[in-house]
C-alpha cells in the first residue's frame, strides 16, 4: 500500500463506502444522498435551506435536485422561515423521520462495525489524519504557498 498515494486511498475508500451505502439504501428505494440530507435535517426544528448545503458540502444545484426528488417522494416539506422572511426551513415529515431513523441506524452500524475490527487509538489517529488533510484543504495550503 506505500505505493498509493494518499488521495487515492481516499477517494477509493471513499466510493467503496458509498457503493455500500447505495446498495444498502436502494433495499428501500432511497439513496446515499438522501440518507445523508435526512441526517443533515434537524427533525424537530427543521434547518434553513440556506444553511443545508454547507453543512453537508454540497453545492446548491446538486442539493436542490436531491431536496425536489425528497419532497416529491413525502420526506419532507418546506416552510417560511419566520426569523427570515425570504428563507424556507425544510423540515421532516413523519415519514421523512422514520426514513431518517432507519439511515441514522445504518450510519451506526457501520460505525460499529468498524470500531469492532479497529482500535480505539488508531481510530483516533484517523480522525486527527482527516482534519490535518481537511484544514490544509479547506485553507488552501497546499497549492496557494507562497
Amino acid at each position: 500500500m506505500k505505493d498509493k498515494t494518499i488521495d487515492y486511498v481516499l477517494r477509493t475508500t471513499w466510493l467503496t463506502v458509498n457503493k455500500m451505502y447505495n446498495e444498502e439504501a436502494a433495499k428501500f428505494e432511497s439513496t446515499m444522498a438522501t440518507g445523508f440530507t435526512l441526517l443533515s435535517i434537524d427533525p424537530e426544528k427543521g434547518t434553513p435551506s440556506t444553511a443545508l448545503g454547507p453543512k453537508m458540502g454540497m453545492e446548491a444545484t446538486s442539493l436542490s435536485r436531491i431536496l425536489k426528488t425528497m419532497e416529491k417522494r413525502g420526506l419532507i416539506e418546506r416552510h417560511p422561515n419566520p426569523k427570515d422572511g425570504r428563507g424556507v426551513l425544510i423540515h421532516l415529515t413523519k415519514f421523512g423521520k422514520e426514513k431518517r431513523e432507519l439511515s441514522k441506524d445504518k450510519v451506526l452500524t457501520f460505525n460499529e462495525a468498524i470500531r469492532q475490527q479497529i482500535p480505539e487509538e488508531k481510530i483516533n489517529h484517523f480522525y486527527e489524519v482527516a482534519e490535518t488533510i481537511n484544514d490544509l484543504v479547506s485553507n488552501k495550503k497546499i497549492y496557494n504557498n507562497k
